[in-house]
This record gives structure tokens, C-alpha cells and sequence, in this order.
């Protein structure tokens, strides 16, 4: 298929992505590239609100948010506001990055002159039906590959990722004072969000407070604990401090995400599972230590997945009862079990890496 590096010159696109925090965090490498090859575009991005709030600001991006409460009447006022403010003019190029039926219904009130979408294996939810062009297959690459994919076929070469994720000077001072009388510290944040028949959280509670008392102990490193207020974070939260010896920051509930942000950035390293803190990590240049079984790091994991627990084939072996080789690029395994394959050591030897490569001391 060819590229469409004449059209790029036309300078003017529009990105759909929606959700979620980790997947827009993954995607905005694909913007910074498409801004390096030409300064002058014009990007837009539709985007959830909650994504946005992590986004706000980012340089050379104008946004439009979608409530996905909002339905079908959400998206014909989206569209009224798009078509006022260019005063209807198209887009040159929509890049459908998003393959859901939502967000493929949310494309056709859109309007632009081309619409690219995934290649056949990954346009799930019948998106190639919301399109008329589509990128190149790239057979088992990474979700962020993916979405670098599409500048690739916009004629951008090949670059490092680049995020520069804006942090309002408000939240960097906020971070500072939540944080303020720690000297080393690591982020963890032990709950993603609910999704059905998605587990990803690791529960061993009694885990998480070994790894606390082990990465004070060794290396004096306090721990901080972020999230948000919902039960299941609240249970967590008094569990492994119920557990732990040590002196833990509580911060669930007490950050937005800029100043999330702030805290990850003065932060040595980040311990979560498959959830939007380990890939913000990755963008602020953190080791990030991810906790995978129900999902292939290797797809979904951060973007320098150096540091990640892979328990993933282990659990498709004995949950899937299949190898590596014969199953399915990107199938999860659903069993509320099989995160509890990983183990306080597996953690503390990636937490040990970590301290070597980064020269960490001990206390």
C-alpha cells in the first residue's frame, strides 16, 4: 500500500483517539513525529475527558472532547462544534485510531477527506466498514507501534518516541509540597480500572508490603502510594499498609493527573499493573516496572519494557492450556487467577535492576 506523504503536505488532520489514559500516553510519540517531519501541520485530536486532562496543553494540538455519556446527541454536537469553528471546512485527513464501534460511529460525524483506520488484523469492531484507507499490517507490534504506525504511512521515517507532556507550573508546585521532606522515593500505584472480565490488578497485599519494606530497607526508598477514591483503591491501600513496616505516603485520591504527573517526574521508579501510571512513567522517562500475566507486555506493556514482570506466558500455558507460539497475538487471558503467578521476588529483582542500572545506594 503506498504512503501518503503527498497528502501530509496538505497539513491538516484530525486524530481520533478516546480512550484510555495509557493508549493517548502511547500515542502521543505519533504526534510529536508527525510535527518533527512538518512543523507547520495542523493537528487535532478528538479525545475522552479524562485523557484530556492528561493532555491539556500539549504543544500544536488542538482538542475536541466526546463524553461517551453524551450518545449519539454528544456526537452531533461535537460535530456543530467542529463545523463552526473551522466554518465547515473539512479536515484533509482523519486518522482512526481508535478501533470500536463507539468511536467508528463518533468517525462519521467527522468530517474529512480521507479517513485511514488499522490494516484487516487490527481493525476490530468492523472499523474497516468507517473508512476507505488503511495502514500497512504490522503483525504483533506493540499498541504504541501501532499508533506510530499511522505516521509511518503519512511518509514520516523512522524516529525515537518523544512525548513532552506539558506540566502547568501549578501542579509541579503541588507535587512538591505532597511530597515535600522525601528524599528518595518510589510511585506506586497497585489498582487500574475496572474493566470486566480484565483482570489486571496483582491482590497478594502481603506482596505489595514485601516489596515496600524491601525497597526502604535496601535502598531507602519511601513509597507513595497514588490512585483515585474508589472502593476497591481504598481496600488496597489499607491493606498494605496494614502489612507493610514501613513509613508509606498516602496520595490515593489527592492528585490530578498533571500533578500525578509531577510526582512520577521526581519520582526513581514506578511499580503498576497495565494501567495508565506505567505508561505515564515511560513518558517521563521513569523505569517502569509493570506487573503482566493477563496481558502480553509485549503488545501492551510500556514503551521501553526493560523492567516489566512477565508472567504472561506462564499464565496462557496454564489458563489458555497453549504456548506463545500458537496463541493469538493479543489474547488476554480472563481468569481472576493469573496474576497471582507473580511473586514479591519477581518484583524485587527488576526493583534490584533497576537500583544497579541507576546507581541507586543504600541508605
Amino acid at each position: 500500500m503506498p504512503s501518503l506523504s503527498s497528502s501530509l503536505k496538505l497539513g491538516d488532520l484530525c486524530i481520533l483517539r478516546l480512550s484510555a489514559l495509557g493508549d493517548v500516553c502511547n500515542l502521543v510519540p505519533a504526534v510529536r513525529a508527525l510535527q518533527k517531519q512538518q512543523p507547520e501541520i495542523n493537528i487535532t485530536w478528538v479525545i475522552g475527558r479524562a485523557e484530556y486532562n492528561l493532555l491539556a496543553g500539549l504543544e500544536g494540538v488542538d482538542f475536541f472532547i466526546y463524553d461517551k455519556k453524551t450518545g449519539l446527541k454528544g456526537m452531533w454536537a461535537l460535530r456543530q462544534e467542529i463545523m463552526a469553528k473551522r466554518k465547515g471546512k473539512p479536515f484533509d485527513i482523519l486518522l482512526h485510531m481508535q478501533a470500536a464501534l463507539r468511536a467508528s460511529i463518533l468517525s462519521r460525524f467527522i468530517p474529512a477527506k480521507h479517513r485511514i483506520g488499522f490494516d484487516a488484523a487490527r481493525a476490530k469492531d468492523n472499523q474497516s466498514w468507517f473508512v476507505n484507507e488503511q495502514i500497512p499490517a504490522n503483525p504483533n507490534a506493540r499498541v504504541g507501534q501501532g499508533f506510530m504506525d499511522f505516521a509511518h504511512y503519512l511518509g514520516v521515517v523512522k524516529t525515537e518516541p518523544e512525548w513532552k507532556i506539558p506540566v502547568p507550573e501549578a501542579d509541579q508546585t503541588t507535587a512538591k509540597q505532597l511530597v515535600v521532606g522525601l528524599e528518595k522515593y518510589l510511585v506506586i500505584s497497585p489498582c487500574s480500572s475496572f474493566r470486566k472480565r480484565n483482570w489486571r490488578n496483582w491482590e497478594d497485599f502481603a506482596g505489595w508490603a514485601e516489596v515496600i519494606d524491601y525497597a526502604q530497607q535496601t535502598y531507602g526508598l519511601t513509597t507513595v502510594l497514588v490512585g483515585g477514591q474508589t472502593e476497591l483503591e481504598k481496600n488496597a491501600t489499607a491493606q498494605i499498609i496494614k502489612h507493610s513496616q514501613s513509613k508509606i505516603l498516602d496520595l490515593m485520591g489527592k492528585t490530578n493527573l498533571k500533578t500525578l504527573l509531577a510526582v512520577i517526574d521526581g519520582a526513581e521508579l514506578v511499580i503498576a499493573p497495565d494501567s495508565g501510571p506505567i505508561h505515564m512513567a515511560a513518558a517521563r522517562g521513569k523505569p517502569a516496572l509493570g506487573l503482566y500475566a493477563t496481558s502480553n507486555p509485549a503488545r501492551t506493556g510500556p514503551w521501553f519494557d526493560d523492567y516489566v514482570v512477565n508472567r504472561y506466558p506462564e499464565a496462557v500455558a496454564k489458563y489458555l492450556k497453549q504456548s506463545l507460539a500458537t496463541v493469538a497475538w493479543g489474547k488476554r487471558v480472563r481468569s481472576p487467577d493469573a496474576m497471582s503467578l507473580i511473586t514479591a521476588q519477581d518484583i524485587i529483582e527488576k526493583l534490584d535492576l533497576i537500583a544497579a542500572n541507576k546507581g541507586l545506594e543504600n541508605p
